[in-house]
């Protein structure tokens, strides 16, 4: 554990997921060129995405379920042989039908890749580092991220649809071939605690029961469910297309893309040692991410005409806290779960970011729409982002009434059976102004 071919195990591992994410990130940096290449509504547009991103949140529990039927290595090749095959689709597509199963695949692909990731973490490494690894899987994960916005992008507006997604399909061939002779399973047995790791399929199934029924696992749930959703919303899809509708070029909305990725490489690093020093205060932390997010999108939402670009740069800063802010659902799924049942937890976990951004997605694409048939402006200008964005406030507000409900069952289940009280944030913060007093 912990050792040196620990961390190439992972270096590798991290790079099959570098490549998910610039493939799942392609859409997001060529929206405006997919609706002059297929000639499509926004409508139909946010299908593109919403499709790919559905079935990326509805292989999450299956691929849980594998993960700990099968381990993390051969979903992880299997994920990158998909990532191939479905870029190579939408690089030939000539219509919006071929290009929708390619993405398809991508998302099938990408489904495999980052908890499969996640899943081999435990296997190699323990102790403290271990959250802090987890953070830094993903935020080095996102540089795929600047990958699509910058090397991806100015390939797509030189060389064209074809050459860019092709050579997007071929970056992930060689990731596959990578992780074929780098990557592998644990070296040691893992401890099962109470639940063992299943050796048939029904059993498969049985553990992925016991960790949905956890109130931990549906913290983690909830927890990604709002943090992630607004800043996948904006990358993946319409952060480009509302940035030229406010007047930036592409390559200044790739550049606001990039922000979100820096961001997270200086709060990731902190939310992991504020997870691993302060175990019971992670859902304050979320629910701090949440709060920062809402501000920030009232704020450039409302603001008399177009926002100022030093709300822009807020606004992207606090989607970047927000992506390393997902990951504490992880760490929730960790803690409140046995070895045997972790890949099913993980599994559950990442349904829920994706989940509220598929939803976003459509119905920020359907008001679009309707919205610009109302007023007569072309479909990405700004004040029609301003009406079709104020989805976000419904969708994730909901996620946070369940978060809260599932911290309240998670706490009492801790008080019953470890007899742990988690007293609420400002009482804990008013005794420890006491103390200090006393002292």
């Amino acid at each position: 554990m912990n050792s040196r071919r620990a961390f190439v195990v992972w270096g590798v591992a991290v790079l099959a997921y570098v490549l998910a994410v610039v493939q799942r990130s392609s859409l997001g940096v060529s929206g405006v060129d997919a609706q002059d290449r297929f000639a499509v509504s926004a409508a139909v547009l946010s299908t593109l995405a919403v499709v790919q991103i559905a079935v990326y949140a509805g292989l999450q529990i299956p691929v849980g379920i594998a993960l700990d039927r099968i381990g993390p290595r051969r979903l992880v090749l299997l994920g990158a042989l998909l990532l191939v095959l479905g870029q190579a689709v939408v690089a030939v597509s000539p219509t919006i039908g071929p290009a929708v199963v390619g993405r398809v695949l991508v998302g099938a692909g990408d489904a495999m890749t980052f908890i499969s990731v996640i899943r081999l973490l435990p296997m190699w490494f323990s102790g403290r580092i271990l959250p802090q690894i987890s953070q830094w899987t993903g935020n080095l994960g996102q540089v795929g991220q600047i990958a699509s916005a910058f090397p991806f992008a100015l390939l797509l507006h030189s060389a064209g649809w074809t050459v860019a997604f092709g050579v997007a399909a071929a970056a992930s061939a060689v990731g596959l071939v990578l992780a074929f002779v780098f990557v592998r399973n644990g070296p040691v047995p893992v401890r099962t605690d109470t639940i063992p790791l299943p050796h048939t399929w029904s059993a498969a199934f049985h553990t992925f029961g016991h960790a949905l029924r956890r109130p931990g696992t549906q913290l983690g749930f909830w927890s990604h469910y709002v943090t992630q959703s607004s800043g996948t919303v904006f990358s993946l899809l319409w952060g480009v297309p509302m940035l030229r509708g406010l007047g930036y070029s592409s390559t200044e909305a790739a550049g606001f893309l990039t922000v979100i990725v820096a961001v997270g490489f200086v709060a990731g690093p902190l939310l992991g040692v504020l997870c691993a020093r302060y175990p019971l205060r992670r859902s304050n932390l979320v629910l701090g991410v949440v709060v920062l997010l809402g501000v920030v999108w009232t704020f450039v939402l409302v603001w008399p005409g177009h926002p100022p670009t030093w709300l822009l740069v807020l606004l992207v800063v606090a989607m970047g806290i927000g992506g390393p802010g997902s990951l504490i659902g992880f760490d929730f799924a960790r803690s409140f779960n046995p070895m045997g049942s972790l890949g099913s937890a993980n599994g559950v976990v990442n349904v829920g970011g994706f989940l509220a951004a598929f939803v976003m997605m459509f119905l920020i694409g359907v008001l679009l729409d309707a919205v610009a048939r109302v007023t007569g402006d072309t479909v990405f200008a700004w004040s029609n982002f301003r009406v079709a964005l104020t989805v976000q406030y419904v969708v994730v507000g909901f996620g946070v009434g369940m978060l809260l409900h599932a911290r309240r069952r998670t706490r009492a289940q801790m008080h019953a059976q470890d007899g742990i009280r988690v007293a609420p944030l400002w009482v804990a913060l008013v005794a420890r102004l006491r103390k200090r007093t006393v002292q």
